[in-house]
């Protein structure tokens, strides 16, 4: 009988059942254990370890789904991001070619600026300058006409000479260039023909004297030349004795 009862507790114990199944198997009691009795201990573990496994197995369709729906959201947030990208990537291309066409624009408007600003200049400067030209008209003609005879008025004439070449110095460096049409082709764009000369020394239309001096202003006209041009000599038929006697009767 003992050893019957030690072979049931070792059983007992490998299997882990609980201390009050261990007592009723030890005693001499005839009445066998009920398993499947509501109010067991066994059954209850029995239960709770099958509710477990259902638990288990309800959770897993769960997982499922969560993880699903975690990969379509993580898909619905880098189609946001790509389509962040895109439109980041055209207001890029939108801003460089607006940046393109204002720099454009900008270079236009400064060198449009620029030249306008040289003109308005050059356009000073030969209103300046042929307020001038009158001044250096008048030098040039006493130069011509008057002629010292004394001391005194050669002195003079060295005084205002000296006034006339500083005056012309600084035409030059403004850029102030006197013309030479003399034995020059007539060409209306630089002189204006106020005489004309007939001859049979120079071909017709060439300039036989400048009259009034023209100027350059670096390579255009300042003031055109006022010159006089030869022309072709006409043989003048002589008039009847008879006519002009009847005249000067």
């Amino acid at each position: 009988m003992m050893d019957e009862n030690k072979q049931i507790n070792n059983t007992s114990q490998q299997l882990g059942e609980p201390t009050e199944v261990k007592q009723a198997m030890k005693s001499d009691s005839p009445a066998q254990i009920n398993f499947n009795e509501p109010g067991s201990e066994v059954t209850e573990q029995v239960a709770a370890q099958t509710n477990i496994s259902g638990d288990t197995a309800n959770l897993n369709p769960e997982i499922g789904v969560t993880a699903t729906e975690k990969t379509g959201m993580e898909t619905a947030a880098l189609a946001e991001l790509t389509q962040q990208i895109e439109s980041l990537k055209t207001q890029l291309e939108e801003r460089s070619t607006q940046y393109m066409r204002i720099a454009a624009d900008f270079e236009n408007y400064r060198k449009r600026t620029s030249k306008e600003k040289e003109e308005l200049e050059t356009l000073m400067k030969r209103n300046t300058i042929l307020e001038l030209l009158p001044v250096v008209d008048n030098f040039e003609r006493a130069r011509s006409h008057l002629k010292p005879q004394s001391d005194a008025e050669m002195t003079m004439h060295k005084s205002y000479q000296g006034v006339y070449k500083q005056l012309v110095d600084s035409l030059k460096r403004l850029g102030v260039s006197p013309m030479r049409p003399e034995g020059q082709e007539f060409d209306p764009n630089l002189h204006e023909a106020v005489m004309r000369e007939p001859t049979d020394e120079h071909p017709e239309g060439t300039v036989l004297e400048e009259l009034v001096r023209g100027y350059f202003l670096g390579d255009r006209v300042l003031r055109h030349a006022m010159v006089k041009v030869a022309a072709p000599k006409e043989d003048i038929p002589a008039a009847p004795e008879d006519q002009s006697s009847q005249a000067f009767s």
